[in-house]
């Protein structure tokens, strides 16, 4: 299907043809929210379909949505380690769905956090706890949830008090998360000092990664090795591009507006743009993204990817706040332009 570029706010409306041969729009796709406590998720159901779930489970540190799927129904998410799937990576354990967290918050790592963390160094560690589910508001085309959390501590004392606003939109084969999330320090003053562990971010499946040429030693911000073995590289599709025209292993450590991400799953073609927000810390934000599956947006850990020229020591002052407005578009069927890409941006910029 081509996609409409002009005098549309969001791109590829499906259209079909009536018995008259005109041309007549599809139905608006219905969003709703199922809402399970105690299995600590929340799916978000487009037509009766999963398209993602808010989830809290107790051993991973932190809400995630996950798993995220296309239009056409595809798990663009790495299964590890909630579901692993054949033929993935099982690196980093703390890489799940798509989240929002930093490495060094008051000196404590929440983006690292995970059940494989020895108990004699979960000290240094934090989290991100789910308190409640603020507001639903279900729809046809755009549905919205608020949520809040607590970024806490070792000990589990609150530093950061997060409000997180979700919408969730269908517009024929694309879907789209827009998540504007303030966090707020409740007591003193919170650092958030620079470190390359951030900030928001979506682990991929296997398909969407770069094709790997050998074995990687990644660590973390711990000083931690991890090793990710060299594996098959067939069916392996993803390709990075972003808005500043560079592409593959070479983005990351730049900086830019969006960062596309295409590839091939079975027979679908398959786009992933995250966009940056004017309004944000660090805009336009560096690119954290890797090629075996990381992809993140980090506008605060300015030092790793400057080698050591810039540095940004954010802090939030106490009892103030700070905002980060994401955009995540999941476009089934084509990659996408650089000018729809750019629609996208601009009206995520306008809307919040």
């Amino acid at each position: 299907m081509k996609l409409l570029t002009i005098a549309v706010v969001l791109i590829s409306v499906a259209t079909c043809l009536s018995a008259s041969g005109a041309p007549k729009k599809e139905a608006t796709p219905k969003i709703k929210f199922v809402t399970n406590e105690a299995a600590k998720k929340v799916d978000v159901m487009v037509d009766g379909k999963l398209f993602t779930s808010y989830c809290w489970p107790d051993d991973v540190m932190k809400p995630v949505l996950y798993p995220v799927m296309t239009s056409a129904g595809t798990e663009i998410t790495r299964g590890y380690p909630m579901k692993p799937r054949a033929g993935e990576r099982v690196d980093h354990p703390h890489h799940i769905g798509i989240w929002f967290n930093y490495g060094d918050v008051n000196g404590f790592d929440i983006w690292n956090n995970s059940t494989a963390i020895p108990a004699d160094k979960k000290s240094g560690y934090g989290s991100v706890k789910h308190l409640k589910i603020n507001e639903q508001k279900e729809g046809n085309g755009e549905a919205t949830m608020v949520t809040t959390e607590s970024w806490t501590d070792a000990s589990g004392k609150e530093m950061l008090s997060e409000k997180t606003e979700y919408h969730f939109i269908a517009n024929g084969s694309t879907r789209i998360i827009d998540r504007i999330s303030t966090l707020t320090a409740t007591g003193n003053s919170v650092s958030l000092k620079d470190n390359k562990e951030g900030m928001i971010a979506i682990r991929v499946a296997r398909q969407l990664e770069l094709p790997s040429k050998d074995e990687v030693i990644m660590t973390d911000a711990q000083g931690n090795p991890t090793t990710v073995k060299k594996m098959s590289n067939e069916g392996v599709t993803g390709s990075y591009r972003s808005s500043e025209g560079i592409k593959d292993d070479a983005v990351w450590s730049t900086r830019g507006k969006w960062m596309d991400l295409n590839g091939t799953i079975g027979n679908e073609k398959i786009a992933i743009v995250m966009c940056d927000h004017p309004k944000n810390p660090g805009y336009p934000t560096y690119w954290h993204a890797r090629g075996y599956g990381l992809f993140a947006a980090n506008p605060l850990g300015w030092s790793i990817f400057t080698k050591g020229k810039e540095a940004l020591n954010y802090s939030i002052a106490a009892g103030k706040s700070s905002t980060f407005r994401y955009r995540i578009v999941i476009h089934s069927g084509a990659d996408l332009t650089d000018a729809e890409i750019n629609v996208l941006t601009n009206e995520f910029a306008k809307k919040y």
